[in-house]
């Protein structure tokens, strides 16, 4: 049991994160549970697989769009998060911040600088966010291992019944000394996690009563 558990915690590296279609492969269904589809494929020049998720999620765009900017709550929804916090805040829609993922003994804890991108009208009906590691804006700190590579990327669609649809890709290079096939063997099960409990925020998120009048 804590050897699964160890294995799945690698892939709270995606946290909050996802990559546009440049990789080669075919995907792969590797999870389908709650109504939450976890595939995987091939990175061509990389041993570490990219990922997909594709899953229907209650409220609209708009509401995940400000789930998303919430970056001081992320760990109340991103699988093994220890904290995020706001760098900057460049325009209404491109934010910067640092996040660290809390890895489990004997693993180095990880942590990087992103800077996360939100095009409202990326494409008729289609939503996008997406989320690229940077370098060079905050020093590496001791007791980490800095991820130089990761990108996320969500696109987002209303449809019927009051409800978002996610196809959610993202690749990473976690850095350090991983064994890819650590990574690969159970890269399914952190982002299940994560999409249960980014439903339950935004659930709980329309219960919360507006401050509107």
């Amino acid at each position: 049991m804590k050897r699964i558990k160890l294995l799945a915690v690698l892939v709270v590296l995606w946290g909050l994160v996802m990559a546009p279609a440049l990789a080669q492969g075919k995907w792969e269904l590797q999870k389908n549970e709650d109504g939450i589809e976890v595939y995987t494929r091939k990175v061509k020049d990389t041993q570490f697989k990219e990922i997909r998720v594709v899953c229907d999620l209650p409220g609209t765009p708009n509401d995940l769009f400000s789930l998303l900017k919430d970056v001081e709550h992320h760990s109340d929804w991103v699988y093994l998060n220890r904290k995020t916090k706001l760098i900057k805040r460049k325009s209404e829609h491109r934010l910067l911040y640092y996040t660290e993922a809390d890895m489990p003994w004997p693993l180095t804890d990880r942590d990087m600088v992103v800077e996360a991108v939100f095009m409202p009208a990326y494409k008729p009906n289609v939503a996008r966010v997406e989320v690229k590691s940077v370098t060079s804006i905050v020093s590496e700190k001791p007791g980490f291992v800095r991820i130089p590579y990761s990108l996320a990327v969500w696109d987002i669609s209303p449809v019927s019944g009051g409800r978002t649809k996610i196809d959610y890709t993202f690749r990473v290079n976690p850095g350090g000394a991983i064994p890819a096939w650590m990574v690969n063997a159970t890269v399914a099960i952190g982002p299940v996690k994560t999409f249960q409990n980014l439903r339950n925020a935004l659930t709980q998120r329309q219960k919360e009563p507006s401050l509107t009048p």
